[in-house]
């Protein structure tokens, strides 16, 4: 009869007897240099997570932070200046850079991107009540002319007012209407809609929502109605338009006649 022979082994068993028989046969000088190569790596990989704390830190951070602040915040064991050295060196190439800004740590935009970066705003410019109360009536009551809204306002209406809507280009001459002196009419343009977030000029809040809002007393007079704005449609047929080229002057003009009267 022959021998019987031992079953095979599974890969466990296998990778156990490899171990086993490499421990047997490592010596003192390997065990060094693999236990140093252990060391290497959990100290590579703490570095990097130290690492990332501070980046996070920085990033998040409302204000430059000095190192005192970066202390309590990382563990004990960081070395916070050889971090922020090589965190800076890291960042060095990149569209954001690591820089100090009187002994507080930030970052900053590249300085060669700022072309890239540069934006030009426009600030809001607050309106009076005198303008608010004339773009009012000229939306609800346009085509419309000076005339008319002074005597709505009960008050003369500067060319100020006038000429800050005409900046925003929220107003604009409309066109002249068919009456003795052929004065000239007022309507808001496609700004004015946009600015306002509407369609079109009959989405303008009627009586119910502007009561509804607050902005009517709960007791108002029983003839009082609110214009309806899309009635412009109709009075279009009483003026001559304007085109482009004449609104255009007559706009020079009036500001030009504007600061006549200021100097």
């Amino acid at each position: 009869m022959s021998e019987e022979q031992d079953p095979p082994q599974d890969a466990i068993s296998q990778a156990i007897d490899a171990l086993r028989h490499q421990a047997m046969h490592q010596g003192p000088a390997d065990l060094e240099q693999e236990e140093l190569a252990l060391g290497v790596r959990l100290a590579v990989n703490t570095e990097r997570k130290h690492l990332r704390i501070l980046e996070a830190l920085l990033f998040a951070a409302e204000e430059p932070l000095d190192e005192e602040t970066l202390i309590g915040r990382l563990p004990l064991e960081a070395n916070i200046p050889a971090l922020l050295a090589a965190l800076q060196h890291e960042y060095a190439e990149r569209g954001v850079h690591l820089v100090e800004v009187g002994g507080r740590w930030r970052f900053e935009t590249a300085a060669d991107l700022a072309e890239v970066l540069s934006e030009v705003r426009q600030e809001p410019r607050k309106l009076s009540q005198a303008a608010l109360e004339t773009l009012s009536i000229i939306a609800y009551h346009q085509p419309v002319t000076r005339a008319e809204i002074e005597e709505i306002r009960g008050v003369a209406v500067s060319k100020g007012t006038l000429d800050l809507l005409f900046e925003l280009r929220w107003v604009r001459p409309r066109g002249r209407r068919r009456t003795p002196g052929r004065p000239v009419t007022y309507g808001t343009t496609p700004a004015f809609l946009e600015y306002f977030g509407l369609q079109a000029i009959g989405d303008l809040p009627g009586q119910s929502d502007l009561k509804a809002a607050g902005l009517l007393d709960a007791r108002i007079p029983p003839d009082f109605s609110v214009p309806d704005p899309s009635r412009h449609i109709e009075d279009a047929l009483l003026e001559d338009p304007m085109d482009e080229e004449e609104a255009h002057a007559f706009h020079i003009d009036f500001m030009e006649s504007d600061e006549t009267e200021q100097s």
